[in-house]
């Protein structure tokens, strides 16, 4: 048995971008943990990064993550896609079994181990177990309410809480300026 993280959300939205996670991790059918922190902020703060999957799979990903933007401290992107390349091309990081969200001011990413770097048209992105559950409902709430990113993110967080059962509400939401709204 593995041990999993579940779902995390980014939406950029009204010149912010909010990033939240759950804090469940569960082994099999089991919670192991109610209270895991599964979005960093890296890069002195400017760079938020989250991540669902196998959790020691996703903290290696996170650590090489950061690394890259050591490398390429001025462009997420860049250093997503060369992160996305080592990822797909080395025997051993292929293994992982893991996925990122990655924003800061300007951009929102969803990297991958198939070599998959993808910017989402309405800058809402979710993963893990219950992240079509909080895209949906991050969706809605954009289109038809008021709410800033962060709250869109936190009740979204909770409506995919109440659907999947690998989804707690122990929600962390990080937040960023966005320079170019």
């Amino acid at each position: 048995m593995k041990f999993h993280a579940t779902t995390i959300l980014t939406v950029r939205h009204e010149g912010k971008v909010a990033m939240g996670g759950d804090g469940q991790v569960t082994l099999g059918t089991a919670i192991m943990k109610s209270d895991a922190m599964k979005v960093r902020r890296l890069l002195n703060g400017n760079v938020l990064c989250g991540f669902a999957g196998a959790s020691a799979d996703a903290f290696a990903l996170l650590e090489r993550f950061e690394a890259k933007l050591k490398d390429y401290p001025a462009n997420v992107t860049r250093a997503a896609t060369e992160l996305a390349k080592e990822w797909r091309l080395d025997r051993a990081l292929r293994r992982l079994e893991a996925l990122m969200t990655v924003a800061d001011t300007n951009v929102t990413l969803l990297v991958s181990g198939t070599g998959d770097v993808i910017q989402p048209t309405d800058g809402i992105v979710g993963i893990g177990s219950g992240g079509n559950y909080a895209i949906a409902a991050a969706r809605g709430l954009v289109t038809h309410s008021t709410l800033t990113a962060v709250e869109i993110v936190k009740t979204s967080l909770e409506i995919a809480a109440s659907l999947d059962i690998y989804t707690n509400t122990n929600i962390v939401v990080e937040e960023l300026e966005n320079k170019t709204a």
